[in-house]
């Protein structure tokens, strides 16, 4: 009896363990194919003029959302959504650049807000609290910071055009980092 349960116990684990696996294969694609969307939708947003180049500012992104070689796949999810959740934060605000297509701005926080539902279902759900506390460590706290400093440059700014455009290309390099820390999925 003790053999047999043991045997199922082993087949449950293993293929729990193959579908987790698939998930974040399927996931990998999925957020790799969002994050090359939402980049071509900011680049449809105006250009940056060379009268806003004395705007430009380093916003100081947390040096591990840029090296992510000590994440895993499970603590690089909690960081992606945490990332689209604020990227879609600074964007719905309502204070966007009036010189931007509407109709791009609204799909674009459309896309975040699917890939963040996407995250949850599939990997914030499931792994539950404990991962989530040992992924919100510094490194969210430092990641919230950040897109704080974006918001307060926006608001300091008076939501310039100017201003917006800086914003806009900050975020573009953040889905470059989004899609190092999704390669983390396929190990």
């Amino acid at each position: 009896m003790n053999n047999r349960c043991l045997l199922q116990l082993a087949l449950l684990l293993c293929f729990s363990t193959t579908a987790l696996s698939l998930s974040y294969n399927l996931l990998r694609l999925q957020q790799f194919n969002s994050s090359v969307e939402c980049q071509k939708l900011l680049e449809q947003l105006n250009g940056r003029p060379a009268d806003c180049l004395s705007d430009r500012m380093d916003f100081k992104i947390p040096k591990e959302i840029k090296h992510p070689q000590q994440f895993q796949k499970e603590h690089s999810a909690f960081v992606i959504y945490e990332m689209l959740k604020d990227i879609f934060h600074v964007f719905k605000k309502g204070y966007s650049n009036p010189d931007w297509n509407n109709t791009i701005v609204t799909d674009l926080l459309h896309k975040l807000h699917q890939q963040t539902d996407l995250l949850n279902t599939m990997v914030v759900e499931k792994l539950g609290e404990e991962n989530k506390k040992q992924a919100y460590s510094m490194i969210i706290l430092r990641l919230k910071s950040y897109y704080v400093r974006i918001r307060m440059y926006l608001e300091a700014k008076e939501y310039s055009s100017c201003a917006w455009r800086v914003v806009r290309d900050e975020l573009y390099w953040n889905f470059s980092f989004i899609n190092r820390l999704t390669d983390k999925f396929q190990n």
